[in-house]
């Protein structure tokens, strides 16, 4: 049967039938397979794309955030200019390398950690091929951030020591892991690992809840199964508004944990640093500084990341469809 000769057809002996290559029989998985890639490919390049238009205000804004400098998008501009005089253009790209080395695994994966959680999670409520209910959806996106902030903690580390920090401190990747390991311990690579976690729950899970809703709603409502680029951009930048705004003292209190070392500072638990920031810089001030450079930053790099993977996986499924029908 499983050969593709028919039993009783011809009167061969079993060992003079030799059976088709298993290329000739795609396994039930290849399909599985090649969608894991596409999401996997389609997120890092999200990724990359995303965080390199946004590099310069990110840096920008972890340098507020670790220090105790007062934020204002006037003093923000000053910094960015005064960078751009003092060390050149590209330096406002400076820890860009080490964010992709950081971003495009960890956006490929939490990408198609997300698709394969929202199918085992539709599977579970019994919504398989149909649009998951609020609160699956929340679920998938949060379990989507936290597995990809747990295998990719330490090129985040890594890439924020690089922003706050001279080049002559830190010349490259390497060298920021190895000067990490040998002067403060490899324990170091993980300080502030629990605010990440704390804060990727509802930063990720809001954004990937907020973004397939307003997907969902528009689909509802236009009788459009996709939305535009433009609808695509909109619905991301919202997504990343809320995400980032619910998580943001989070990441403040994750950023001085993870740039201690280098600072003059020390924090020991996440309640201590949000005690001592609140101290010495406010509450508001403190805990939410640069979140107006945030609600420009964000928007536009999880619309422009939402929007590169939709349409990229929109592209490579064209593409193995006319490879299939070429076939």
């Amino acid at each position: 049967m499983g050969n593709g000769v028919r039993e009783g057809q011809v009167d061969f002996k079993q060992q003079d039938v030799e059976p088709l290559p298993s290329t000739h029989l795609p396994p039930e998985g290849n399909q599985e397979k090649k969608k894991v890639l596409n999401s996997l490919m389609s997120g890092a390049l999200a990724g990359a794309v995303a965080k390199t238009a946004v590099a310069p205000l990110d840096r920008t804004k972890i340098i507020f955030q670790v220090s105790s400098k007062r934020f204002s998008a006037k003093e923000a501009y000053r910094l960015i200019y005064h960078t751009y005089l003092n060390e050149g253009f590209w330096s406002l790209w400076r820890g860009n390398s080490a964010t992709m080395v950081r971003v495009i695994p960890y956006a490929a994966i939490q990408f198609c950690a997300h698709e394969e959680y929202k199918q085992l999670l539709g599977s579970y409520y019994g919504f398989q091929g149909k649009a998951l209910t609020p609160f699956p959806r929340f679920i998938a996106g949060s379990l989507a951030g936290t597995t990809a902030a747990m295998l990719t903690y330490p090129l985040d580390m890594v890439r924020a020591r690089m922003a706050v920090t001279p080049k002559e401190m830190y010349s490259n990747i390497v060298q920021v892991f190895i000067r990490i390991s040998r002067e403060e311990g490899l324990k170091t690579l993980y300080r502030g690992f629990t605010p990440t976690i704390l804060g990727v729950i509802p930063y990720a899970g809001l954004s990937f809840f907020t973004y397939e809703t307003l997907k969902k709603i528009h689909a509802d409502h236009s009788g459009k199964l996709q939305p535009s680029p433009p609808e695509r951009l909109l619905f991301g930048a919202c997504a990343g508004l809320i995400g980032q705004s619910a998580s943001y003292p989070l990441d403040v209190v994750r950023r001085r944990m993870q740039t201690a070392g280098v600072m003059g500072h020390t924090y020991s638990s996440i309640l201590l640093t949000m005690q001592e920031i609140i101290r010495e810089e406010g509450l508001i001030r403190g805990l939410y500084k640069g979140l107006s450079m945030n609600w420009v930053k964000g928007p536009i790099a999880v619309g422009i990341s939402f929007t590169t993977f939709d349409l990229t996986q929109i592209l490579l499924r064209k593409l193995q469809h006319s490879t299939n029908v070429e076939r």
